[in-house]
Order: C-alpha cells, then structure tokens, then sequence
C-alpha cells in the first residue's frame, strides 16, 4: 500500500509503498478513506514532544484523524465487523486500565497515540491497523462521509471535550477562542452550538472571516491591537467566562488566562512547541485572586461520540463546515510547511490516496 513516511524531521514525506497491515487477535484494519491534516502532525514532524515522549522516529507514518471501512478483524473481535463504516480516535486506550474502567479513556495508562509511536502506524497511508478495535473503533451514523467525519478523529471531539464535558458553558456565557486553526475554529462552531457568546482571537482576517461564518459573535485581529485580553475584556464587559488556548504558545495561553474574568474557566488544548517545551509562565497572583479555574483537556472518550452524533442529527453541529479542502496524499507535506507559518484555514483532509 501507499504511505507517507517520515525520513527527517522537518523535510518532506516519502511516498512510499509499504507491506499493508494484518489485524492482531484484538485489532482490526481500516482501509483509510480520509484522514484530516493536523497540526498536531505538523508537531510530530518537526520533532516535537520529546519532552512527552512522543518525539517521532524515521519511518513513522503520520496521520490520526482517519475515517473507513474496515476490511479485516482479528478472531476476538466481537463488536467490530468487516464493513463498518467508523471514526478512529487518535489516543487509543488498552481498554482495561482504571482510566479506561471509568470511562476516561482519552488519559489511558497506557495510551497509544495513533501516528506518533512504531506500535501503532498512522493513517497517511492507504489502510491502517487499530488495536483493541471492539474499545477504541467508533461507529459512524447512516449516511455521513468519510470526509465530513474525518476531523472527529482529533480537532473537532477534542474541541467537544474540552467545552461540553471539561468546561460549564451555559446560555449566553461569553466564550474567548485564542487560536482559530482546527482546533480553534470547532471550538468556535461547538461553543456557538452549546449556547455561548463566542469572541475569536487570531492573527489571520481570513481565519477570523471563518470563525464568523462558524457563530463567533466578535473576532479580535492580535496583530491591530496593543492588549488582546483587554480587547476581550472590553468586548465581554469585565472578561470572558470560559477561554481556551486552542493552539498552545506562551503568548496565546496568558492572554486566554487574561481574557477572563472573575471565577472564569481557562480551557488548555493546545500542546507546546520546542520554545516552550511544556512550560508556560503564567499570571498565577490574578489567578488566585480572581479564583481562576486552570483546566486541561486532552481527546474525547469514544464512548461519548454519540453526543456529537445526536447534535449532527439535528443540525446543531456540523463538522463538515470546518473542513477547508481535500488533497491527495502527496500534497501533505506541502501542508505541512504551510502549517508552519499558519497559512492554512480549518481542516484540509485527504481523500485520494493512490
């Protein structure tokens, strides 16, 4: 099969064909549809993450936002059948951890995360193998595309995590997106869903355009103004109730922390680059202060996929809107180097693989 492999960190992929996997007694294979472009894959192929763990070796294939159909499951598979149409979570859990055991399987002890480790190959390539298919395989609804779903498998659920279960929005509560690439602009379209006031910070007009036609009510260029979070705390009157860190810089995680107001909820989803290397100075003296709530959030559990599945059906939601574009498998590591400099707007997926 064909498969985008890494050779060196911060050069282009190798279009390679590789041998096709075999599914394990637990596993199964997905012969990959669509697969969203990432920037967390953009992290991956620079090199990022040593300080997790997770920094990624030659000849890994990148990629962990997949939607198929799988094509082969291993003899103890029972829930998962050759023909099901599903999703792939890109933080895959064992299944029988404590973390997995109540439900949090997004923090798994022993979490796999999908296109960043040997054990579990990412799907820039045209089939990938999943383990503990019957845990970590979402079912898909009647009727969506593999294009349309293909965000869910990171940007979008991870987004839907962060503000529906982590966070306490309700009606009318004004909300501050710091960074409005695919994490941020689902965000942006999630919290318009779940009833709050949406206030989107970028750099980019174009990204800022996006986050309107997704329900912000006010957008922030950071790059016109002096002071971004008394921006926010001018548009909110007295600061936002809940902000979020959607991309994952010193700069844009104090400025979330700044833009709220009293007993506000700051929302960190956005990883560290190499400038910061999982360490962030923040405004800890306002945040006593203002008893300021420092949450991170990280992936979805598959179980609650169907909270996003019942929002589709109805129209609250949809997922399809921040896709950008669709590209072929060689075109992904022109992607990448224009996630460099933050040139792309929402989600590009592939779709064409051979």
């Amino acid at each position: 099969m064909r498969a985008a492999v890494l050779e060196e960190h911060g050069e282009p992929l190798s279009i390679d064909d590789v041998d096709a996997p075999d599914p394990t007694p637990n596993g199964a294979v997905v012969d990959v549809e669509a697969c969203g472009v990432c920037r967390s894959d953009w992290h991956g192929w620079q090199g990022d993450w040593g300080w997790l763990g997770l920094e990624t070796q030659p000849g890994q294939i990148l990629g962990h936002e997949p939607a198929g159909h799988v094509v082969a499951v291993g003899e103890e598979v029972e829930g998962i059948a050759e023909g099901d149409h599903v999703a792939v979570p890109f933080n895959l859990g064992d299944g029988v951890c404590p973390q997995c055991r109540r439900g949090h399987s997004n923090t798994c002890e022993n979490v796999m995360p999908l296109g960043f480790i040997e054990e579990v190959q990412g799907a820039f390539a045209e089939q990938l193998h999943v383990p503990v298919a019957d845990h970590n395989l979402v079912k898909l609804p009647d009727g969506v595309s593999s294009v349309d779903m293909a965000g869910l498998g990171c940007r979008f659920m991870t987004s839907f995590h962060a503000l529906a279960h982590r966070a306490d929005i309700g009606a009318g509560d004004w909300v501050a997106i710091h960074g409005c690439g695919g994490v941020g602009l689902s965000a942006v379209h999630i919290a318009d869903a779940l009833g709050g006031n949406v206030v989107a910070v970028d750099l980019k007009d174009e990204k800022l355009e996006k986050a309107e036609e997704l329900g912000a009510v006010e957008t922030v260029n950071a790059e016109e103004v002096d002071d971004v979070p008394g921006e926010v705390q001018a548009i909110t009157n007295g600061g936002a109730g809940i902000a979020m860190d959607a991309l994952g810089i010193e700069t844009t995680s104090q400025n979330s922390v700044l833009s709220l107001g009293t007993r506000g909820q700051h929302i960190q989803v956005g990883l560290t680059t190499q400038d910061e290397q999982g360490m962030v100075h923040l405004p800890t003296d306002a945040m006593v202060m203002q008893e300021i709530e420092f949450i991170g959030s990280l992936g979805m559990p598959p179980t609650r996929y169907d909270e996003i599945f019942r929002m589709v059906a109805t129209g609250k939601l949809e997922p399809e809107a921040v896709v950008s574009e669709t590209i072929g498998l060689a075109d992904v590591s022109d992607k990448l180097e224009a996630m460099t400099d933050f040139e792309t707007v929402g989600i590009p997926v592939i779709d064409t693989f051979n």
